[in-house]
């Protein structure tokens, strides 16, 4: 399941319900706690359906750097680790249906687009994960999707701030995924992935990830206004050395703590967020 990278999904439905009860007031625990377990339950059953489909397709090759797989390694059976997944979508069906309840049919849309995107990340005639558009997915369903659905849940409506920090949690979660596909480039593209990194280059990679970590500062300010969005540049000394780190590191293992590190820099940008939205707002 990756657990360490499952604050993707935790993030923006923190900072939708952050900004809603900002708004608002207030908020529906019951509602936040159920996007919340559909959110992680979406990722969790993507990343199994990823295991499994790598193994099948041979992307999970010696030459491949990333933490064992759990099909490679033979821990569990190709059918297994799809009946995980399942269990995954099953759940956040389950919690989806509560979710329904309370927003609608946007809510619907979104949630099976979700379900049908995840499967598709890693399965189907054209899997996501073998193109340049893995990012372009984050930004939607991560960024977009989760904190808009999130606030869009507890308040009804959508607003341009909203809009806006949805976007900067989309794109740093999208760096989570550049560090991935940087690290694995040349074992991806002997397999014929081609994905975003391969596409543009290691040096246009390096400042590609270096966007999507500083331009979700710059974009904390309008939502947030002067003395909010202040409080984001905390987070600037953080970017810099995580883009440092990424533009001087050889791909290879040492990746695989630079990608963790980047999920934690948008869970702090998430409370950050929340917390300014809150305070000074």
């Amino acid at each position: 399941m990756r657990p360490r990278t499952l604050t993707i999904a935790v993030s923006p439905v923190l900072t939708g319900s952050g900004l809603a009860l900002a708004d608002i007031g207030h908020v529906d625990p019951v509602v936040a706690l159920a996007a919340l377990i559909g959110a992680v339950a979406i990722q969790a059953g993507t990343n199994l359906y990823n295991d499994v489909a790598d193994f099948l397709k041979g992307g999970d090759q010696p030459m491949r750097q990333g933490p064992a797989r759990v099909t490679a390694q033979g821990w569990a059976s190709p059918g297994q680790v799809k009946l995980a997944a399942s269990v995954c979508f099953v759940l956040a069906v389950l919690s989806g249906m509560l979710l329904v309840h309370a927003g609608g049919w946007p809510i619907l849309a979104l949630g099976l687009t979700s379900l049908l995107t995840g499967w598709s990340y890693s399965f189907g005639p054209r899997p996501i994960a073998y193109t340049p558009l893995g990012e372009i997915f984050v930004v939607a369903f991560f960024g977009l999707g989760a904190v808009g659905g999130s606030y869009y849940l507890q308040t009804q409506t959508l607003t341009g701030p909203v809009v806006s920090v949805s976007l900067a949690l989309g794109l740093i979660g999208a760096g989570v995924l550049m560090a991935n596909n940087y690290r694995d480039l040349e074992p991806d593209r002997l397999v014929g992935r081609r994905t975003l990194a391969i596409m543009i280059g290691p040096k246009r990679s390096k400042i590609l990830y270096g966007l999507f970590l500083f331009v979700p500062i710059a974009l904390a300010v309008p939502p947030l206004g002067p003395n909010g969005g202040a409080l984001a540049f905390v987070l600037l000394p953080f970017a810099i050395l995580l883009s440092m780190q990424f533009a001087s590191s050889a791909r290879g293992p040492a990746f695989n703590a630079l990608l963790a590190a980047t999920a934690k820099y948008q869970f702090a940008y998430a409370a950050l967020i929340v917390l300014a939205a809150n305070t000074w707002r």
